[in-house]
């Protein structure tokens, strides 16, 4: 919120923390030989680098966050389109439904900011128009990063389903890799680390230390995405893509709800009604009502306790 285009120096100070504990952990310091191609990683790897970046950038183009989170929550869309168009897939009339319900409500949201933007009575008209364009820009970036996204998700499943499931293994390379590609955006990231560096002081709870307050934002963010996406991959391994779905899709409502009322981002009845569409149309395809029904029926049917 401070430094809107600071997302390059997040993505990588949270890329080269994950690499490092994976070469030391995952890779052995190098020594353990990959059990997928490594070839087939630098293909993954240059998908994964153009989201983040790309995604970063959108930021910076008079994107509200809340409008950035719905707007990603629309990976189903893109995942099945590409599924179409690529494995051949078919779908159920209820995933089709499911998947309507997202569209409408991501293009309800977007509508609705598209009219913000427009309306900007601080703006004279040509400033306006400019800004109005620019926001434009950051939707095209955010489209291309969402269908960029569903391909390399169809990729990585071809992959798994070749040489077999290494989901750590996959974390520590497509966040190693990539590294090298930050040298492009070394002028950034260095700006940002000195404006980062000349913030107001902060002293660290319990252990005392004093540093500028956007490292230390910094450090938090770092530590919670490694959480985050350690967690993400764990749970692919341990649950069922539902699962691993649901939770992801409440993370993301949870995160949006916290974003709309701690920041104060600006959200009309239209931008509610959007949001609802978006996630009741996620359940739906996810079919979660279908596996919560037997375990209702299981808790219903338990004897009362005296």
């Amino acid at each position: 919120r401070q430094f809107p285009g600071c997302g390059n120096i997040v993505t990588f100070s949270q890329f080269l923390f994950i690499a490092v504990e994976g070469f030391i952990f995952e890779a052995n310091f190098g020594r353990k030989k990959p059990a997928i191609p490594i070839r087939y990683y630098f293909i993954m790897v240059a998908m994964f680098f153009t989201v983040s970046v790309v995604n970063n950038y959108a930021l910076n183009l008079n994107i509200a966050m809340p409008l950035h989170m719905i707007f990603r929550s629309g990976s189903l869309i893109a995942s099945m389109a590409l599924g179409i168009i690529i494995l051949k897939k078919r779908y159920s009339i209820y995933k089709y439904t499911s998947i309507a319900l997202v569209s409408l409500g991501i293009f309800t949201c977007t509508f609705m900011s598209a009219k913000q933007v427009a309306s900007d009575s601080s703006l004279n008209e040509e400033d306006g128009l400019q800004v109005f364009l620019w926001w434009l820009l950051g939707i095209a970036a955010l489209t291309f990063a969402l269908l960029m996204s569903a391909r390399m998700g169809i990729f990585q499943e071809m992959l798994y389903k070749q040489f077999g499931k290494h989901s750590k293994e996959a974390l520590f390379y497509n966040h190693a890799l990539p590294l090298p590609g930050f040298l492009l955006l070394a002028p950034n990231i260095y700006h940002h680390a000195i404006l980062f560096s000349q913030s107001e002081p902060f002293q660290v709870p319990v252990i005392g230390l004093t540093l500028p307050v956007m490292w230390f934002y910094l450090l938090m963010n770092v530590v919670t995405q490694y959480v985050c996406i350690r967690g993400v991959f764990i749970l692919t391994t341990e649950c069922t893509s539902l699962t691993v779905t649901l939770v992801v899709t409440l993370r993301k409502f949870v995160s949006l709800i916290f974003s709309i009322l701690y920041f104060r981002n600006p959200f009309t009845a239209w931008h509610w009604l959007g949001t609802t569409f978006v996630f009741v149309g996620t359940l739906m395809y996810t079919e979660v009502w279908n596996s919560l029904g037997p375990f209702l029926a299981r808790w219903r049917k338990r004897p009362k306790e005296e």
